[in-house]
């Protein structure tokens, strides 16, 4: 059978069956007594059956199936009025965070257990993700919130349509073997080592003014590592293959095999950033997590 009808008629008819009256359930909906007996005289004309019998006021059992109808639309009514309630309070939802992997591991875990225990009903999406994807995620609707990054030296321009909030700057250190000559010193320039010492990372200081003085050949040993993980240049590093310019985020569990040094001349910083769809409301799940994202940054 193919009918519509007014779901606001089914809130009469179960009126009029529970209170016994179409006089009463006038009184109680708000309507004429006459208005109540259209509603029902309609109700019945698209069903092809009569619904209710009038003396004494009952559903029949083409009336019953309604009233069944009537209560599940009403309990699917009040769920969602909670939730939608709930939602605008934080307490469920999703929320879906794309990282870059050394926040992934350290800003984010503390986070997202501070949303976990605020909003116990947040299903909540960790994904680890490479800098060059974060923008075409965001814009696709595959993730709601990501942390970005670039360089004080080298600033991206963030693409229209996407909101970027400064969340923390993360120094860049020189990252020596234990044993390195220079491990003992108080800080480090790039200048102090040789060009084939350098294990080659994102952070490339050839492009910078701390390039290799003019003249210096090294010993022509050096590594070239052709990645983007930061760890692997950190696990070279930790062999004794080199020394690396690494984010600090990356080092606060770095192995006891390397040093870790600040770097002067030029120093260098990784800006740190939350960014979302630059839209007039946001859900309030992913605005508490920006807010525990900032304060776990701050915290490290």
């Amino acid at each position: 059978m193919s009918w519509q009808f007014d779901p606001r008629h089914l809130v009469t008819l179960a009126a009029v069956v529970r209170l016994g009256s179409f006089a009463a359930a006038a009184e109680e909906l708000g309507y004429t007594q006459s208005a109540v007996s259209q509603q029902i005289a309609e109700l019945e004309r698209r069903v092809g059956a009569r619904v209710v019998v009038r003396r004494p006021v009952r559903a029949t059992e083409a009336g019953q199936v309604l009233l069944d109808t009537e209560a599940a639309i009403s309990m699917s009514m009040s769920r969602a009025a909670t939730e939608l309630a709930a939602l605008a309070e934080g307490t469920v939802g999703e929320v879906r965070l794309g990282a870059f992997i050394s926040a992934a591991a350290s800003i984010v875990p503390p986070a997202l257990a501070r949303l976990r225990a605020a909003c116990p009903g947040v299903h909540i999406a960790l994904r680890e993700l490479e800098q060059r994807e974060t923008h075409a995620l965001l814009f696709r609707g595959e993730i709601d919130l990501a942390i970005t990054f670039d360089y004080e030296h080298a600033p991206v321009p963030v693409p229209t349509g996407l909101r970027q909030e400064r969340l923390m700057d993360d120094p860049i250190m020189v990252v020596l073997p234990i044993g390195h000559p220079l491990a003992e010193a108080d800080n480090v320039t790039p200048t102090d080592l040789p060009s084939d010492a350098w294990i080659n990372t994102p952070v490339d200081f050839r492009d910078l003014a701390a390039s290799p003085a003019v003249g210096d050949r090294g010993s022509g040993q050096r590594l070239d590592f052709d990645g983007m993980d930061f760890r692997t240049a950190l696990n070279l590093v930790a062999a004794g293959l080199g020394v690396a310019l690494l984010p600090r985020l990356l080092l606060l569990d770095a192995p006891t095999s390397v040093v870790v040094l600040p770097m002067q001349k030029p120093t260098l910083v990784r800006r740190l950033y939350t960014c979302r769809l630059d839209t007039r409301g946001v859900t309030a799940p992913i605005r508490r997590l920006e807010t525990y994202l900032r304060e776990a940054a701050t915290e490290l």
